[in-house]
């Protein structure tokens, strides 16, 4: 009986150093094999994708292409890892709100969106090392909030009608500009500006002399970028129909100004 008792002992003990073994060995491979899921958690790998805000609100005329801007905005997003929340809602510029973004974009928004503590908010964002990017009727925004008028770069002026014109680029070597030629012929409603900022660094220049109703003369940016209050801002004065946004080379050109506010 005792011999039958040691036998049963000796096996159970066989079987758990087998086991521990075979435990041991699948550890191993998981580790060798698996190496990022156990070196990067789920919210380091969240904060290693940026989330852009798209911001849509307008208080004066409204754009058709807003929405069509918003869905191109989020396809890039999926296509270069980048994560995007569209918005109407003023109240979302909340410093709690804000500070989950690296980029917020005002996308054709117009005249006032934004009450003064959600302005505050913006402020502090920016001066936080936030990113903003403005399309098209974002000059067309916020004419008495002097501190945004210096954010986007200039105010809307007027403009003509739609049509045909050459753009000179001015630096080609700007994420943003870099896949174009040395001009690029392009159709769209063409902004003239005030209160131009004499700091923004201008990719695009509208030739005056391509189309009617330039009221910038030699001096006509359509695309830029900046440093200002301890962030970054870039502004594309295209997009206002639809079409743009199935442009291949105005997609590249929002995708690279994204990227670049994005600092990557």
């Amino acid at each position: 009986m005792k011999s039958v008792f040691s036998g049963i002992l000796s096996l159970f003990a066989l079987l758990m150093l087998n086991s521990c073994g075979t435990t041991k060995a699948v550890d191993q491979q998981v580790i060798l094999n698996h190496p990022e899921p156990l070196k990067i958690s789920k919210s380091k790998l969240a904060i290693l994708k940026p989330k852009v805000l798209v911001f849509t609100k307008t208080a004066g005329y409204r754009h058709g292409s807003i929405e069509k801007g918003a869905e191109t905005i989020k396809e890039l997003g999926v296509e270069n890892n980048f994560d995007v929340v569209e918005t109407a809602d003023s109240l979302q510029f909340n410093a709690a709100n804000l500070k989950k973004y690296q980029l917020v974009v005002f996308l054709s928004t117009t005249q006032d969106v934004l009450g003064d503590e959600q302005q505050t908010a913006f402020e502090n964002y920016i001066q936080n090392g936030g990113s903003f990017l403005g399309v098209h009727a974002a000059t067309d925004t916020e004419y008495e909030w002097a501190w945004y008028g210096e954010l986007v770069g200039a105010y809307f002026l007027n403009h003509p009608k739609q049509q045909q014109a050459t753009l000179n680029i001015i630096n080609g070597n700007h994420s943003a500009t870099q896949h174009l030629d040395s001009t690029w012929s392009h159709f769209d409603e063409w902004y003239n500006f005030k209160n131009i900022n004499p700091d923004i660094n201008v990719l695009l220049a509208l030739d005056e002399t391509s189309y009617e109703g330039g009221k910038n003369g030699d001096n006509h940016p359509i695309a830029w970028f900046h440093e200002f209050d301890g962030g970054r801002a870039f502004y594309t004065g295209l997009g206002h129909a639809d079409a743009a946004f199935d442009d291949p080379n105005f997609r590249q050109h929002l995708l690279g100004g994204i990227e670049w506010c994005l600092k990557r």
